[in-house]
């Protein structure tokens, strides 16, 4: 069998595994996940595969048509809920957060209302600091989010060797509010975006 269709096969078996949980059942603890989340990509590009956050924010895998039942959070992320329109603070920092140790970072996030760099990620001597926001149920609100996440990286370039991006769903608007930020201003401050599709694709946009 070759890896997708052993991960179609636990996934069969076991639905909602996650990357990092595939490669621990199909080739062994500790082994690297970016075979299995290049494969699961691949299936969900395909239609054979579907990904979404499970209840603890993390991205899970089902098979098509399998949705994963809406619990209150784990007790290890402490974000607020999914909210009707869309998704949450805390779901786009776990999407962004496999995105990235699938890639080899070592990443730490802060959940919900903790205080601090809602993720930072090095690996080598690269780091990498990313402000992130949900959805929001209102335009204006995700205005104000697209601002405010713009100051927030500002006030955080301490670091001149490090990398600097905002986080968001991936959504017209955010993605409207991204394209008309002018180039002079992207390319002077070095803030890059991350966009999160529902299924937790990651599009990363200099």
């Amino acid at each position: 069998m070759t890896l997708r269709d052993r991960i179609l096969a636990a996934t069969a078996e076991a639905p909602g595994l996650t990357d990092r949980e595939l490669a621990d059942r199909l080739l062994g603890p500790s082994s690297a996940p970016q075979g299995v989340n290049q494969a699961a990509r691949a299936l969900a590009a395909g239609g054979a595969l579907s990904r979404f956050p499970r209840a603890d924010g993390k991205i899970g895998n089902f098979l098509p048509g399998v949705q994963p039942q809406a619990r209150s959070s784990a007790s290890g992320t402490t974000g607020a809920a999914r909210s009707s329109s869309g998704m949450s603070e805390d779901e786009v920092k776990r999407a962004v957060a496999d995105w990235l140790e699938a890639a080899g970072w070592s990443v730490v996030v802060r959940w919900g209302r903790e205080r601090g760099i809602d993720i930072e990620a090095r690996r080598g001597g690269e780091r990498w600091v990313i402000e992130a926001k949900g959805c929001g149920s209102l335009g204006a609100m995700r205005v104000n989010y697209f601002l405010s996440m713009l100051g927030e990286t500002l006030q955080r370039m301490d670091d001149p060797g490090a990398h600097h991006s905002i986080a968001l769903p991936d959504m017209p608007q955010f993605r409207g509010l991204w394209s008309r930020l002018p180039q002079l201003a992207k390319t002077r401050t070095g803030i890059s975006a991350i966009f999160v599709g529902e299924g937790g694709a990651v599009v990363h946009l200099d």
